[in-house]
C-alpha cells in the first residue's frame, strides 16, 4: 500500500501483481464479487491486465469464481506490451508481445464469450493504458473487437500525470489520442475519464464513449473529480466503479453510488444531480456501458431476472419517509437485503447464500500472506 498518486502507486504494485498465479485470481475475484453481490451488484466486470509468464489462464479463474457465485460477469482480457525500456510504465516481466496478446485476447472470446439474451459471461478487450501499451495495439485491438463484434476497454484521462503523459509522449490530449487510434465509438468505455475538458466532453459525448466512474479510487489517489454531470449531459452512458481493492479498499456499490452523489454535489452544486440520477447510473449505465441496455439495469419485460431489495427499517432509515430513493443514497450505510441474480438468491437477509465464505476467506488470507512477502 502506498500513499502516492497513480503513476507511483501503480510501480509499488507491479512487483505484487507479478506474483499473480490462477488460485490468488480465483479466491481474490471470489471474494471481491462476494463483497459486490452483499452491497447489491448483480453484474460486474473486471479489468485484468497483469498476465505474468507463467501464472496460468487468470482470467478463466476468475470466471470460475464469478460462476462458483452466480454473479454475472464481464471480465476484460486486459493487457500490457509497452515496457519501461520502450517508454513505458511497467517492468518487463508483466508484459507481452502485441501479437501474443492479440491472439490471446481472441482465444479468451472463442472460449467464454456468450452472445445470447441473459447471458452470464461476456468477454471485452482491454489494453490497460496509453502509457503501458503500444499505440500499435489500440490500433489492432480496435480492429479486432470490431471483427469480434465484442467491447472495448481502458483507462483513460486519470489524473494530471496522465494529461502530461499524452502530451508528451503522443503530441495530443488524450481524447485526440483516442480518436486517432480508433476508439472513440459507442463499442469503448473508458475507466476514471477525470481530466477532459469541455471540448473533450462534448467529443466524447457525440461518440457514445462510455465511462466507468470510480470515485473512491479516484479520491485516494488525489485523482481529482470526474465531470459526470456534464459527461451524462453530452450523451456518455455512465456507470459506477469501485476499482481494485488496492485503491478503493472497498467494493461497495451502495458506497461507490453515495460517493458519486456527494462529489458530483461538491463540484457542480447542491442541485447538480440526484439520488435517482444516481441509481441510473448504478443501472442503465452500467448496463449502457457494458452493451446491454434494455436487458440489465431494469425490471421490465424482456429483461433478466436480476433484482435487489434493500431493507429501509431500523435506526438509520428513522424518518426517511418522505422520498425512498433520496434514503437510499442519504441514509446508510447499508448493504443489501436480497440479490437475486437470473432468478437464483446469492443474497439473503443480508448473508452470502454459499456455505463457502468462511474456507475462502481463510484461503485469501493464506494467498494475500504468500503475494505481500514478494515485496517484503
Amino acid at each position: 500500500m502506498t500513499n502516492a498518486p497513480l503513476f507511483g502507486w501503480l510501480q509499488s504494485l507491479y512487483p505484487l501483481w507479478s506474483a499473480l498465479d490462477t488460485e490468488s485470481v480465483y479466491l481474490s475475484a471470489w471474494v471481491g464479487l462476494a463483497e459486490l453481490a452483499l452491497s447489491g451488484c448483480t453484474t460486474s466486470t473486471d479489468h485484468l491486465y497483469v498476465h505474468p509468464r507463467g501464472a496460468g489462464d487468470l482470467l478463466t479463474a476468475e470466471i470460475d469464481a464469478a460462476r462458483d457465485l452466480g454473479v454475472r460477469f464481464h471480465p476484460t482480457h486486459g493487457s500490457m506490451s509497452l515496457s519501461v525500456k520502450d517508454g513505458g510504465l511497467p517492468p518487463d516481466d508483466v508484459v507481452s508481445t502485441d501479437d501474443e496478446i492479440l491472439a490471446a485476447a481472441e482465444a479468451a472470446v472463442a472460449r467464454h464469450h456468450d452472445r445470447t439474451h441473459g447471458a452470464m459471461v461476456r468477454i471485452a478487450l482491454a489494453p490497460c493504458s496509453p502509457f503501458s501499451v503500444t499505440e500499435a495495439l489500440l490500433v489492432r485491438t480496435a480492429e479486432l473487437a470490431e471483427r469480434l463484434d465484442v467491447r472495448l476497454h481502458t483507462h483513460f484521462a486519470e489524473n494530471a500525470e496522465d494529461d502530461a503523459f499524452s502530451m508528451a509522449t503522443f503530441g495530443c490530449r488524450p481524447t485526440e489520442y483516442l480518436e486517432r487510434t480508433g476508439w472513440c465509438t459507442d463499442r469503448s468505455w473508458v475507466a476514471h475519464c477525470v481530466m477532459p475538458n469541455a471540448d473533450e466532453i462534448t467529443r466524447l459525448g457525440r461518440a457514445g464513449v462510455g465511462v466507468a466512474h470510480c470515485p473512491s479510487s479516484n479520491l485516494i489517489l488525489a485523482s481529482g473529480i470526474a465531470p459526470v454531470t456534464a459527461l451524462r449531459a453530452a450523451g456518455c452512458p455512465v456507470g459506477l466503479g469501485v476499482d481494485g481493492s488496492s485503491s478503493a479498499d472497498s467494493a461497495s456499490l451502495w458506497l461507490e453510488s453515495r460517493q458519486a452523489l456527494l462529489l458530483a454535489k461538491l463540484r457542480d452544486g447542491a442541485a447538480a444531480i440526484s439520488a435517482r440520477e444516481v441509481l441510473d447510473m448504478a443501472t442503465l449505465g452500467g448496463a449502457a456501458c457494458l452493451g446491454r441496455s434494455g436487458e440489465l439495469g431494469v425490471i421490465a419485460p424482456g429483461a433478466v431476472g436480476d433484482v435487489t431489495v434493500w431493507d429501509q427499517t431500523g435506526p438509520a432509515h428513522a424518518g426517511a419517509i418522505a422520498d425512498p430513493i433520496e434514503a437510499w443514497l442519504r441514509c446508510g450505510p447499508t448493504g443489501a437485503r436480497d440479490t437475486i441474480i437470473a432468478g437464483r438468491p446469492v443474497v439473503r437477509s443480508g448473508a452470502l447464500v454459499s456455505d463457502r465464505l468462511d474456507e475462502m476467506l481463510a484461503a485469501h488470507a493464506v494467498a494475500a500472506t504468500r503475494i505481500q512477502r514478494v515485496v517484503s
